[in-house]
């Protein structure tokens, strides 16, 4: 598993119609066989900044696979207003350092 990070700064004037137009990508994420889950995040302390989180099964699956789908087609139609407002994306491997607590 890959775990994708994808940071945005938009502007407060947009962030409604962001995580709208977010809700309606997630379908794509969702309809994808190489989306193993995702979530969007809004900082709490920097209204505006936002990062989304996508685990992906691979590199491979996420670049070829999702990105060669209709899928992608229509997530990326969804996110096209906001692409110049990434300001990191990039895939991270997971490390042994994690932990937890159910609810």
């Amino acid at each position: 598993m890959i775990v994708e990070y994808i940071r945005y700064k938009i502007p407060p004037t947009q962030t409604a119609r962001f995580e709208q137009d977010y809700a309606e990508a997630a379908r794509s994420l969702d309809a994808s066989a190489h989306c193993l889950g995702y979530e969007l995040a809004c900082c709490v302390d920097e209204p505006g900044s936002y990062i989304l989180r996508i685990e992906w099964d691979s590199v491979e699956g996420h670049m070829q696979g999702f990105r060669g789908s209709a899928e992608f087609r229509a997530f990326f139609a969804a996110i096209k207003p906001y692409v110049g407002m990434i300001e990191e994306m990039r895939h991270y491997r997971t490390t042994t350092v994690q932990g937890g607590k159910a609810p």
